[in-house]
């Protein structure tokens, strides 16, 4: 079965440095995906990935893909 194309999806992208930040936030950016400055990741938009992003919010821009 193909996959379908996630029409309620976030584009996530790091603009600011992990360095500094606490160790659950360095977790939260890694379980969405982002490991440096610059990476995008589309997640699904549901309450586990908006938590996920209220948490590391100032290190984040998302827009709707």
């Amino acid at each position: 079965m193909a996959k379908k194309a996630n029409t309620n999806a976030l584009q996530i992208k790091l603009v600011r440095s992990l360095i500094g930040a606490k160790p659950d936030q360095v977790a939260t950016a890694a379980s969405l995906g982002l490991r440096r400055i610059g990476d995008t990741t589309s997640q699904p938009d549901n309450a586990a990935t908006r938590g996920k992003m209220k948490k590391i919010i100032h290190l984040i821009e998302a827009t709707e893909a």
